[in-house]
């Protein structure tokens, strides 16, 4: 009997969740992956298979302002972030894709942070 695999489990429960979720042009899709460390967000139109945009707790500007980059503050500044590029491009609604993790903590953080910066979901 095999090993249980979390990040296997994980993938598989996101392989599952993108067989409903797609970016389109007009609603773009709001991917979320978490790290130990990290928090990061993008974009993304399908359609073309393009990143329209991202935001990372990796990024120096960002991680100066943080502090500690895994964390539900840092999450949260994240979503306000990647809905402020989002606005600064055009995009005003997309599709939450949680990336296969419970909407819990960080991720709820980041979806809490995208909204309150003007993103519609």
């Amino acid at each position: 009997m095999a090993k249980f695999n979390r990040r296997e489990a994980r993938e598989r429960r996101h392989k599952r969740l993108r067989q409903h979720i797609v970016g389109t042009p007009e609603r773009p899709r709001l991917n979320v992956y978490r790290s130990l460390h990290h928090i990061h967000a993008q974009i993304i139109d399908d359609s073309i298979g393009h990143t329209l945009v991202s935001a990372s707790s990796v990024e120096p500007e960002l991680r100066a302002k943080l502090g500690s980059t895994g964390n539900q503050e840092a999450a949260k500044e994240i979503g306000l972030v990647i809905a402020q590029r989002a606005r600064e491009k055009g995009i005003t609604k997309v599709v939450f894709d949680r990336g296969g993790y419970i909407y819990h903590g960080r991720i709820a953080a980041v979806a809490e942070g995208a909204r309150e910066g003007g993103l519609e979901f």
